[in-house]
Formats: C-alpha cells, sequence, structure tokens
C-alpha cells in the first residue's frame, strides 16, 4: 500500500524551479498495482515513457487466529493500549474478527484504551466505524513519530501493547516498544504476495538489468520486497542491484525510504509531500540532473547516507567494489554521520603562506602557475597533510580558474588579488558568458586530484572544490573583491532573468566541474560560498537556494558535499541541502547553536576562530575543548576553522592544533 497512491492535483512549481518539469523522454519504470493506469498518465504527462507493472495484491490472512485472540484480550483488557499501522489492516482486522466475537463489544473496548494511528489512513477507517483515535503520530509518519507520540502522551513502561502491522514486521519500532518497558504484542491482518500475472513485472526486471529503464519510482515499500523476490527467482539480484545504481531511484516518502535503505536499495530523490502527483513532478524535474551526474562520471550510486563499506557481499561482488582503507577514516566516517574513534580534523587553506615550504614553491612560480601545475599543487598538498597530521587534503587550487574558459580575463595582482578585467557590467554582457562544455581547458584541475591522491597514503580521503554560484557570480560582475556588492545585487534585483541565466550557467559549469574531479579520484566535494554574507535570509531564499538545489541535484549522489558559507550565521539553516551535505560554520555561531539550525540530520564541519591560533597553547587547547564540548561527541562532527589558516599562524601551533583535536576527542580510552 503506497504512502498515498491517489492522484492529487499537483503544486505549482517552487520558485526557482522549471515551470514545466519534464523526463525528457527518459524511461521510467514503476511498480504502482492499484492505480496503475493513472501512474502511468502521470509520467505521460511530465513527458516520460511508463513502464507501470503492477507488483503486488493484497491478500488477508484465512481464519486469523491470531486476530481473533488480539481481539478477546483488547476485550478482556490485556491488552493496554493499541498502535493501528495502516487504514486497510484496521479494516480488515474487523473484518476477520467480526464473525467470530461482538465487533461492538470490541469497538467499545477500543475506546476505553489509548489508542495510536500512524497516520491519516487509519484515523479515517476507525472514524467509518465510529472511533476516533486517542493520538495520531504527525507526518511524516514513520515509526519513529509513532515513538515520539507515545514518550509525550502514553505511558508503556510494563503495559501490553497491540501493534497491527501490514506485511513485514517493523524491528524498529518493536525494538523502540521494548527499550521503553512495553510488551508487544504483534497483529497480522493481511500479507503482501505477488500479483496473479507476474510477466510484467518480470518484464521489467529483465530490462532494468539489461539497461533499458533510466528511473525506478516507489509509491510503497513493499513494491521493493516483492521486486527483490522476482530478482532472486531470475537468479539476477546482484545483477539489479549494480543496474539500479545506474538509474535514477525515487521514493514517494520517508516510510518507503526508510524500507528501501534496510534493502540497501539507493535513493537519490523523495518529494517535499508523500503524494503520487508530488513524486512524479520532483522526478520529474530532478532526474535529467541526477542521472547525467551518474553517468558523466561512470560512479554508480551510492544510498544516500551510506558509504560503500555499508554494502551487502553480493552487492560488493556484484560492482567489483573493492573496499579502500579511506572508507574507514574518521572524516568519512563524520560525513556520513557514523561513529569514528576520534573526531577528525582538517583545516581550510592547510596549505598556504604561513608554511615555508609553500613559500619556497612560490619564489619559483606565480600563483597562476602553481594552480595550473598538477604536480606541484600536489607536492604542497601532500607537504602540508604529512606535516600536520591531518585526516582529510583538499586540493590545491583556487576558485576562480574557472571562470577564464567562461569567457573572464582573470589576473592575479601582487598585492590586489584576482582581478577580473571583462566583467559583468550590464544584463546583455551575461549574453558573452559561455557554460562550461567540457574539462579540456581545466585539465589541471582534475589531473591534480589524481596526483594529489596517487601521492597520498589510501586512507587519506581528497576533497574537491568549487566555488558556489553566488561567489562566482559576484567575482564575474565586480570585478574583484567588494564591500557592498552594490553591481551583483543590482543585476540580481534589476533584471531577475538575466540573473537567471547567469546562475543556470553557473550551475551547469560548476556540476560538470564538480563530477570531473570526483571521477578523477575526489571523495568529496566543497563549495565554497566566502561571499554570500552580504545577503539576508530572503535574498538567499528566493536568488540563491533554488539553485543551489540545481547544483547540488547535479551532483554526483552519495557522495558527500560540503556547504560552506561564511559572514551571516543567519544562512545556516538554508545551507542543509539534501542528505548528504555537510554543512560547514564559520566562527561567528556557536557550534552547537549551529548544528541545531543546522538540522541533527546533518553533519557539521567547523567551527574554530582562525585567530586562535595566534595565541598560547593553553588558550588554544581550552578553544578546542570548547569546540568539542558543543560537538557532545555526536558522530557527524568534522572539525575546522571558521574559514582558512590566515597568513603569518605559527606552523608549531596548526600542527599542536591537530594534535589536541585527536587526543581531547579520543573515544577508545
Amino acid at each position: 500500500m503506497s504512502e498515498d497512491s491517489t492522484p492529487k492535483p499537483v503544486s505549482p512549481a517552487p520558485s526557482g524551479a522549471s515551470l514545466s518539469p519534464s523526463f525528457g523522454g527518459l524511461r521510467v519504470a514503476a511498480l504502482e498495482s492499484r492505480r496503475r493506469d493513472d501512474f502511468a498518465r502521470l509520467i505521460e504527462r511530465f513527458g516520460g515513457v511508463p513502464f507501470v507493472s503492477p507488483s503486488m495484491r493484497e491478500v488477508p490472512i484465512d481464519k486469523n487466529k491470531e486476530a481473533i485472540e488480539f481481539a478477546y484480550r483488547v476485550m478482556t483488557a490485556e491488552i493496554g493500549a493499541v498502535i493501528f499501522l495502516t487504514g486497510v489492516g484496521f479494516k480488515q482486522l474487523i473484518a476477520a474478527i467480526e464473525p467470530h466475537v461482538d465487533k461492538q463489544r470490541f469497538l467499545d473496548s477500543l475506546s476505553d484504551i489509548p489508542t495510536v494511528a500512524r497516520g491519516p489512513k487509519p484515523v479515517a477507517a476507525m472514524r467509518e466505524f465510529g472511533l476516533q483515535p486517542t493520538h495520531r503520530a504527525p507526518e511524516p509518519n514513520t515509526w519513529r513519530e509513532v515513538l515520539q507520540t507515545i514518550d509525550i502522551h502514553v505511558p508503556i513502561s510494563n503495559v501490553e501493547v497491540g501493534l497491527q502491522e501490514y506485511g513485514i514486521t517493523n524491528h524498529s519500532l518493536i525494538a523502540g516498544l521494548e527499550a521503553r518497558g512495553a510488551k508487544v504484542t504483534t497483529v497480522k491482518v493481511y500479507q503482501w504476495e505477488l500479483p496473479e500475472d507476474i510477466q510484467p513485472l518480470i518484464d521489467n526486471v529483465q530490462a532494468i538489468v539489461r539497461g533499458e529503464r533510466d528511473c525506478l519510482l516507489f509509491t510503497s515499500a513493499h513494491q521493493a520486497v516483492n521486486l527483490l523476490r522476482i530478482a532472486q527467482q531470475l537468479d539476477c539480484e546482484a545483477a539489479l542491484r549494480l543496474a539500479l545504481r545506474s538509474m535514477v531511484v525515487a521514493s514517494i516518502g520517508p516510510t518507503t525510504s526508510e524500507m528501501l535503505q534496510h534493502l540497501e536499495i539507493p535513493i537519490d530523490l523523495e518529494p517535499e509531500h508523500s503524494k503520487m502527483g508530488h513524486l512524479v513532478q520532483a522526478s520529474a524535474e530532478k532526474s535529467p540532473r541526477i542521472l547525467k551526474a551518474k553517468r558523466f562520471t561512470g560512479i554508480t550510486g551510492l544510498p544516500i547516507g551510506v558509504s560503500r563499506n555499508d554494502l551487502s557481499n553480493k552487492d560488493k561482488q556484484a560492482s567489483g567494489a573493492t573496499m579502500n582503507p579511506y572508507h574507514d577514516n574518521p572524516f568519512m566516517k563524520a560525513c556520513f554521520r557514523q561513529e569514528s574513534d576520534v573526531t577528525p580534523v582538517w583545516l581550510m587553506r592547510q596549505a598556504g603562506r604561513y608554511m615555508a615550504e609553500y613559500r619556497a614553491v612560490r619564489e619559483k612560480v606565480s600563483f597562476l602557475e602553481l594552480c595550473k601545475n598538477p604536480k606541484l599543487c600536489a607536492e604542497v598538498m601532500v607537504t602540508a597533510v604529512e606535516k600536520l597530521g591531518v585526516d582529510a587534503a583538499i586540493i590545491f587550487s583556487d576558485l576562480l580558474p574557472i571562470l577564464e574558459p567562461m569567457g573572464f580575463h582573470l589576473e592575479f595582482t601582487a598585492g590586489d588579488g584576482p582581478v577580473i578585467h571583462n566583467p559583468i557590467r550590464t544584463p546583455k554582457d551575461v549574453d558573452r558568458v559561455k557554460a562550461l562544455e567540457s574539462m579540456e581547458p581545466l585539465q589541471f584541475v582534475a589531473d591534480t586530484v589524481t596526483a594529489t591522491r596517487a601521492s597520498l597514503p589510501e586512507r587519506i580521503p581528497v576533497i574537491g572544490f568549487s566555488g558556489s554560484p553566488f561567489t562566482l557570480a559576484s567575482y564575474m560582475i565586480e570585478g574583484s573583491g567588494s564591500r557592498n556588492y552594490v553591481h551583483t545585487k543590482t543585476l540580481m534585483y534589476s533584471d531577475p532573468a538575466a540573473w537567471k541565466v547567469l546562475m543556470d550557467k553557473l550551475v551547469e559549469s560548476i556540476a560538470l566541474y564538480l563530477n570531473s574531479q570526483i571521477a578523477a579520484g575526489a571523495q568529496c566535494v566543497q563549495l565554497f560560498d566566502s561571499w554570500a554574507g552580504c545577503l539576508s535570509p530572503n535574498e538567499y531564499r528566493t536568488r540563491i537556494l533554488p539553485h543551489m538545489h540545481q547544483l547540488l541535484e547535479s551532483i554526483v549522489p552519495g557522495v558527500p558535499v560540503v556547504n560552506f558559507a561564511t559572514g551571516n550565521p543567519m544562512l545556516t539553516s538554508l545551507l542543509r541541502g539534501d542528505s548528504r551535505t555537510v554543512v560547514g560554520l564559520d566562527w561567528r555561531v556557536p557550534l552547537d547553536v549551529g548544528w541545531d539550525m543546522a538540522g541533527n540530520d546533518r553533519a557539521v564541519q567547523g567551527n574554530l576562530d582562525p585567530t586562535v591560533l595566534f595565541s598560547d597553547l593553553g588558550t588554544i587547547r581550552d578553544q578546542v575543548h570548547y569546540v568539542l564540548s558543543q560537538a557532545a561527541g555526536r558522530p557527524g562532527h568534522i572539525f575546522n576553522l571558521g574559514h582558512g589558516i590566515l597568513p603569518g599562524t605559527p606552523v608549531d601551533n596548526v600542527i599542536a592544533l591537530v594534535d589536541m583535536v585527536h587526543e581531547l576527542s579520543d573515544r577508545r580510552k
């Protein structure tokens, strides 16, 4: 049963999104049973080629002795609370017991004890029989919300709790109830079986394995179970799992997503609302970008929030995946909010002017010449990693070389920093901006990734990076640094159409740039929005955020993305991106407050003030301890500065900082 399998009117597209989302002719597989024809029409409406094969049917349990016994136990007050997970389950429970017990007495007994409905459908079903549930779990109606509702309203310690199941036992919910002291009695009232005619489902599975489908849309968790059942019967489960990682996989909502993740099926997108129409619209809008990213790099996607070392043995064998040592690195674990022995630490500008070795290299070449020399770039970064003992290496490069092939004359001048000699000054100038079409003019950046990866121990992950769309646009328009960004904001406000064209070109170019770095060997990428602090939250939300969403959707799924903006802590909640995003925090917000703003379901990076490194070791240690205490040992914290290491910073203090983070966060003690 889907989270909501009834087609609903599609809401208008959000600001900044395409007004006419389209699959663009992609081949869209779906497993919907009840509303097969409606679903196919929706896919066609949004420009997809539908392949909808029914995957299951509800089969009531005949002579359900467990349900009858459960009803008697409710009526004799042995059951102290009941949780109803589905509307059809409640109805079928009544149908199963009605020939054997007094239905009205059973309903009256239910009204005398606490009842919890998981969502709107069990509420509606209960109302048909004159019952009002005592409590209703809020959206998104997963088992977590059920437990939260119980924690607030229903004491269950030493209480016998009845749980109406729906096909597959939810072990997480049962474990949560038992952890609260309940004794759980489960009652199954129906089960999911394969459809009577399984040939269309077989055809879809075989087509997926052959690479003849581009997207797969799930409207129910149980569709995935039966999909794998068919694959097992055809002896192609491993091949199916591998094929799914080259497709776009969409889930209708959190409950379905949880089951897909449990089954190790990758999830690339989930609509804002758990409705069929929203699922198809979101898939039509986002799938072309996601698919382009996957197929450009040749990297198969991983489940969101799951690293490759979490894959099943069968999946590893199917994909030919080898377990690289960096997957056990604390940095990678923190990106996925996994437990690790120590808090990982790396530092922005960890290879820079404060190091004598770097200054020696710069005496021989200019900054731009250094950026375009992969061997030298790898050398200065490897030197920094070895000297500092950090847990990750960001490639040595700069934000701005990407602008040259986009049509800008870039120069790094002594004392003045980067200068653009042909900045955008009118909306018409946007027309001459060229979207990046290939990595050929920037091959030195991909080569830098490859050289850095090859020069480092395998356990150290490599981070690629780019400027964010707003910061790069500001350089294009201002021509250099700015205090008030008058030219940038003038274009942003005076000509929204030109601004959107510019943002679209930047999103396309940055996605190509970062995906090329991933293909070259980067395990993570970071977006730097160095100038976003000049924006108000409303400006960022309306003028920047829709484009950031498009950019994240265009980066290879499953690869962590650190989203770092500096200068305005009020933007923090807008940086959370998708579920693989790590939110970078600068020093202007306490780490615990920033983490709350980003959300506990995101990893965070930061956020020691760089100027602290000019103080004595005792002060540095106190400040490191303070930042770590705010993180409170929660998985998902990457220690970093709130911005880059400043010129003149004592190298010994930086080395000491890294040692302090590892010592004070060591959880092996």
